[in-house]
């Protein structure tokens, strides 16, 4: 596997999808490098698994590059297909083969690959080895798609929403494999609706909507774009925060922006305490009361939301 911060492993420029009058991609740029995960954020429809599908070889893009491993799919599609794993959202298996079975069925499609029990013991389905696939729950499913995805030792993983239906221990356990992987140089591009997730796994960002990249950079990067030392959140009293006008709220001491949700109201403040200082201020002038007030650092997700309007587990 090649080491870090050697050329791209993976490289999109300008990539555009349409699917008649819908615009789906539009002039996206991606790069992710070996031994680092590349996370792709965004709202449903903003144009995110298009474009891993493109990445994949699953779709061809109406106008754009792609390389992989410095190889075109028009050219080279069998040569990246033997170097990369994927794991779709949904994948459906041979419902009467054993786990064992299923995993030597995928094996025998690649020239290389993993010992079986080193996969099952992996993915943590010892137990389940010798099970129908249609005896498993749904995590176990979702393991069992991992373990297709990396029998074969790719060099490149995609994962697209990997840890969906996995209980919390399971999901670690995820997690501990995609870094085991990224630390024998693997690449590793990441969609997911966890932000935890993503900002455990990812080492680079990319928040797509309307199919453009909005934002990109490291999760410490894109956080600190917020420009915010801290969030404050209330609930006035009574559940409707639209109580408390958007302008006095926007003029209080260190505050940058204001957003309203279903029953509260979301600052983004530079100057902590004299933001709430001027909050009482302002509560005691309109003569509204406010509960459960709290503070608490910028999170990936706080500009996810300033950047989408929405969040990430709502899509």
């Amino acid at each position: 596997m090649e080491s870090k911060g050697s050329a791209p492993v993976v490289l999109a420029r300008g990539l555009v999808k349409r699917y008649g009058d819908v615009l789906a991609v539009n002039g996206i740029d991606l790069e992710a490098h070996a031994g680092t995960c590349l996370g792709v954020l965004g709202p449903n429809g903003a144009g995110k698994t298009t474009t891993i599908e493109i990445l994949e070889g699953l779709q061809t893009p109406d106008a754009g590059t792609v390389r992989v491993l410095g190889l075109d799919w028009k050219t080279s599609a069998r040569a990246i297909r033997e170097e990369i794993g994927v794991q779709l959202q949904a994948t459906e298996f041979q419902e009467k083969l054993s786990v064992r079975e299923l995993l030597r069925l995928f094996r025998c499609f690649y020239r290389r690959g993993r010992e079986l029990d080193e996969v099952i013991a992996w993915i943590g389905l010892e137990e389940k080895r010798d099970s129908r696939v249609g005896t498993l729950s749904g995590g176990q499913r979702q393991r069992l798609a991992l373990g297709c995805a990396l029998l074969h030792a790719p060099r490149i993983l995609f994962l697209d929403e990997p840890s969906t239906g996995l209980d919390p221990q399971a999901r670690r356990r995820l997690w501990e494999i995609v870094e085991s992987f990224k630390a024998e140089g693997g690449t590793v591009l990441l969609t997911t609706h966890y932000m935890e997730e993503a900002e455990r796994l990812a080492d680079d960002l990319a928040i797509v909507d309307h199919g453009r990249v909005i934002a990109r950079g490291s999760p410490a990067t894109i956080v600190a774009s917020l420009g915010a030392e801290s969030v404050v959140e209330f609930a006035p009293a009574g559940g409707d925060p639209r109580v408390f006008p958007e302008a006095p709220l926007a003029a209080l001491p260190g505050v940058r922006s204001v957003r309203f949700e279903k029953d509260c109201v979301i600052l983004s403040v530079t100057r902590t305490q004299a933001a709430i200082a001027g909050l009482f201020e302002l509560s005691a002038r309109l003569g509204v009361g406010f509960e459960d007030l709290r503070t608490h650092r910028p999170t990936l997700e706080d500009v996810f939301v300033t950047l989408t309007g929405k969040h990430l587990r709502d899509e």
